[in-house]
């Protein structure tokens, strides 16, 4: 029996998607070499550092470790300074209502990003009160498709991985909640989210009272 989903952030919940492409986007520019939205979507689902190591392996380029932790701030403060920005159009279509359903079934909801800057948006957003734990960046040190951040948030709601359901829209994630014995389901195209038991477009198509029956 499924008790427990554990949401990804960007892509399931929210979108924010376009704060990072444009601070990644500028920060490939302050180097001197273009990035586009084709380079992009090698960066989604994975860490700030991992992604910061793609970004330089399209440019051509190689730093030490102390210089590489100064460009991920610098781009991690572009990308806060573009969250101020952030309202309710970014919650994505049907998040709430599937959220507010979840909790009325007495399901047990956690995040599991590798956002560092989570809880500020879900703050900025008011939807922290719609999660019993969040399991982020400033906690987890493994990127996906390591499984930590959703081990750690089973650990978090006190459920075993069987009995936990991952929402992801990037490949990385998909395989990290398989790797944590987790069942998938993926938010976006099915070509791009191979292993999920279940791909929607978006949660506005889903219940979680149908997902449950589905996954019996």
């Amino acid at each position: 029996m499924k008790t427990a989903f554990i949401f990804d952030l960007d892509g399931v919940i929210v979108d924010t998607a376009k704060y990072h492409y444009l601070a990644w986007q500028r920060l490939a520019a302050e180097m001197g070499f273009s990035f586009d939205e084709t380079d992009n979507e090698r960066l989604k689902g994975v860490g700030r550092m991992q992604a910061l190591d793609i970004l330089l392996e399209i440019g051509g380029l190689s730093f030490t470790e102390n210089h590489r932790i100064q460009l991920a701030q610098q781009k991690n403060t572009w990308y806060v300074e573009y969250l101020e920005t952030l309202n309710q159009d970014a919650v994505l279509p049907g998040a709430v209502d599937f959220l507010k359903k979840s909790r009325q079934l007495g399901l047990k909801t956690a995040l599991g990003s590798a956002s560092q800057n989570a809880s500020l948006i879900l703050k900025k957003l008011d939807l922290l009160p719609y999660f019993d734990a969040i399991v982020d960046g400033n906690i987890t040190t493994r990127a996906k498709p390591d499984p930590e951040v959703f081990v750690l948030g089973a650990k978090a709601l006190s459920e075993p991985p069987s009995n936990c359901v991952v929402f992801e829209d990037a490949q990385a994630g998909i395989d990290a909640a398989l790797n944590a014995g987790m069942t998938a389901v993926g938010v976006g195209f099915p070509d791009h989210l191979k292993g999920a038991a279940l791909v929607v477009p978006s949660l506005q198509v889903l219940t979680p009272q149908s997902l449950i029956l589905q996954l019996l």
